[in-house]
C-alpha cells in the first residue's frame, strides 16, 4: 500500500513539482465539474442484449477474501483453513467455508471488470499499451472459469463489452479503446460504482461450488473530476458486493516526478482509500512494458483465500454495521477484502 511522506522528507524540488500537479488538478477540476453539473449522461447497467448466466442466491454465508504475502511481498500460497482466525464484532466464528486457488485441482472462478480512463490524459500510445496489457492479463487467467468486461470513462462511463468469455469479442472491445473519444472530466468513481453494479447482477456469488473472486481493475492517472457517486458510497457498495479495487496510476501522472527520481506522492484516488478498504492493490506503471505489472495483479487477483461464516440468527436481520477481522500465522501480511458487512432488516 501507498504510505504518504512527512513534508521534512521531501525536497524543495518534490514539494514544487507536486504543487504544480495540485494548481493544474485543480483548474481541471473547476472546468470539468462546471460542465458535468449541466449533463451527467449515465448507463448505470449494461443493456441485456446479450445473454447473462446468472444465478441467484439465497444464503445467509457472509464471504471475506484475504491476500497473503510475505515479508518479501511474495504471495503465501499453501495455507490452510487451520492457519486462520476468524473475528465478527471481536468474537470469534467458525470459518465455515475455505476456498482457495484451487479446489480439487478445479480452478477458482473470477469476474473481472476492466475501467480505463480516457479522459484526455493519457496519449495514445499509452491507450495502446493498456490495450496490449489487459489482453496480458486475461491470458494469464485463462485456466479459470474468468469473465471479462470493458468499461471507459472521462465525461461519460460507457460499457464497450459486457461479460464475456470470449476472446474475440474482448480483442474487438480492446481494439476500440483507441478509437474512443475522450473528455475533460475523469468520473472515476462513479465508473467503479457501475462495474460494481453490473458484477452484482451479471457475475454470481458462486459458480461450479466455489466463491466468485470478483474484481475492478482502474487504469487512470489517479485524479478523479466531476463525479456524481461519493468515494464513501462507492467503497460502501463494493464492500458489500465483496469486490475489491485495484488501481493502476498511468506515467501521465508520474512522469513529472520521473525526473527526480523519487517514489510519487499519493494521488487522490489513492487518499479516498478506495483501494485499502477493498483489499484491492494500488500500483505506479512507471515502465514501458506494462505486460509484468498486469500479470502480477491477474496473479493476485486469483490467489486470495476465501473464507465464509455464518453470523448468529439474532444479529443477521438486525440492520447493523458489523466488523470482520481475520488472522493468519505470524510474519505474514493480511489484507481482507472488506472490513466488515451491513446486516439485512427484518420486513
Amino acid at each position: 500500500m501507498l504510505v504518504a511522506l512527512r513534508p521534512s522528507q521531501l525536497s524543495r524540488r518534490y514539494l514544487l513539482a507536486l504543487a504544480l500537479v495540485l494548481f493544474g488538478w485543480a483548474s481541471v477540476v473547476i472546468v470539468a465539474q462546471d460542465q458535468s453539473t449541466k449533463e451527467r449522461p449515465r448507463r448505470v447497467l449494461p443493456a441485456d442484449t446479450e445473454p447473462q448466466d446468472v444465478i441467484k442466491i439465497d444464503t445467509d454465508l457472509v464471504p471475506v477474501d484475504i491476500t497473503v504475502t510475505d515479508a518479501k511481498g511474495l504471495l503465501v500460497r499453501n495455507l490452510k483453513k487451520e492457519d486462520f482466525k476468524l473475528y465478527e464484532d471481536s468474537t470469534e466464528r467458525p470459518i465455515s467455508s475455505f476456498n482457495v486457488e484451487r479446489i480439487e485441482g478445479a480452478p477458482r472462478p473470477v469476474a473481472i471488470v476492466f475501467a480505463l480512463d480516457l479522459s484526455g490524459s493519457m496519449t495514445p500510445e499509452e491507450v495502446a499499451r493498456v490495450s496490449d496489457a489487459m489482453r496480458e492479463f486475461s491470458r494469464r487467467l485463462a485456466e479459470h472459469p474468468a469473465v471479462f468486461a470493458v468499461m471507459t470513462f472521462g465525461m461519460r462511463v460507457k460499457t464497450l463489452q459486457n461479460f464475456t468469455n470470449d476472446r474475440e469479442k474482448l480483442d474487438r472491445a480492446f481494439d476500440r479503446l483507441t478509437h474512443e473519444p475522450n473528455g475533460m472530466s475523469t468520473h472515476t468513481y462513479d465508473a467503479v460504482d457501475d462495474a460494481v453494479r453490473m458484477l452484482v447482477r451479471h457475475a454470481p456469488l458462486t459458480r461450479e461450488h466455489q466463491m466468485m473472486k470478483r474484481a475492478v481493475v482502474v487504469i487512470t492517472d489517479g485524479f478523479p473530476v466531476g463525479d456524481t457517486v461519493s468515494p464513501d458510497v462507492v467503497i460502501e457498495r463494493a464492500n458489500g458486493s465483496d469486490t475489491s479495487v485495484y488501481v493502476v496510476t498511468m506515467p501521465s501522472f508520474t512522469k513529472m516526478m520521473a525526473s527526480a527520481q523519487m517514489t510519487p506522492l499519493p494521488t487522490p484516488l489513492d487518499v479516498s482509500g478506495l483501494v485499502e478498504k477493498t483489499g484491492g492493490r494500488s500500483v505506479y506503471a512507471n515502465q514501458q512494458d506494462l505486460g509484468p505489472l498486469f500479470r502480477s495483479i491477474a496473479e493476485e487477483v486469483a490467489a486470495a483465500y476465501v473464507l465464509g461464516f455464518y453470523p448468529p440468527k439474532e444479529i443477521r436481520t438486525d440492520g447493523k454495521f458489523h466488523t470482520i477481522r481475520v488472522e493468519g500465522p505470524r510474519g505474514l501480511i493480511l489484507r481482507q477484502s472488506r472490513p466488515g458487512y451491513q446486516a439485512g432488516k427484518k420486513n
